[in-house]
C-alpha cells in the first residue's frame, strides 16, 4: 500500500464510524483506531413472550448471572426493626409491582399476605419471574419503585410477621 491508499483508508474509517480496523496483507500490517466515543442506546425490538407488558422501549444492558435455586432470600432486618422481616431480590432484573400497567399492584402497604402469595414480578433476560413471599404477615414498606432495576439480594419489602 502506498501513502495515498493509507490516507484514503483512514478517511474511510473515520467516516464509517468504526472504532478500530485491522488490515493484514502479505508483507504489510496496519491498525487504524478511531478514538471517537459514542453513547450507545439499546432498543428493545423483540416482543414480550408472556402476558406482562412492562417491557421498556429502551433496555439497559444488565450483567448476566445465573438465577439462584431458592425463590427468594429472607432475613431479619437490623436490631431497631427486629420484629420485621426484609424480603430481598433473588435475582438481578427489573422490579414490577403488577402484572401489567393497567392491573392493580400485587401488594401495597398495609396489605395482609399469606405465604406463597405473589408479591412482585422481576424481569430478567426477557423472562418475567413471579416472586412469592415465604412468610405470612403485613406489608410495612415497599422499598423499590415500580419499573426500577434491582440487584441480587437488594431489599424489596419489609413485612411484619405478627
Amino acid at each position: 500500500m502506498n501513502k495515498k491508499e493509507i490516507e484514503e483508508l483512514i478517511k474511510f474509517v473515520s467516516k464509517a464510524g468504526v472504532s478500530e480496523v485491522h488490515l493484514e496483507l502479505q508483507d504489510f500490517k496496519i491498525t487504524i483506531k478511531n478514538e471517537i466515543k459514542r453513547e450507545q442506546v439499546f432498543v428493545n425490538t423483540s416482543p414480550v413472550q408472556q402476558q406482562y407488558s412492562h417491557a421498556p422501549a429502551i433496555a439497559q444492558p444488565a450483567p448476566v448471572t445465573p438465577a439462584p435455586a431458592a425463590p427468594q432470600v429472607v432475613e431479619a432486618a437490623p436490631a431497631a426493626d427486629s420484629k420485621f422481616i426484609t424480603v430481598h431480590s433473588p435475582m438481578i432484573g427489573t422490579f414490577y409491582r403488577s402484572s401489567s400497567p393497567d392491573k392493580p399492584n400485587f401488594v401495597s402497604v398495609g396489605d395482609e399476605i399469606k405465604q406463597g402469595k405473589v408479591i412482585c414480578v422481576i424481569e430478567a433476560m426477557k423472562l418475567f419471574n413471579e416472586i412469592e413471599c415465604e412468610y405470612s404477615g403485613k406489608i410495612v414498606k415497599v422499598l423499590v419503585d415500580n419499573a426500577s432495576p434491582v440487584e441480587y439480594d437488594q431489599p424489596l419489602f419489609i413485612i411484619d410477621p405478627s
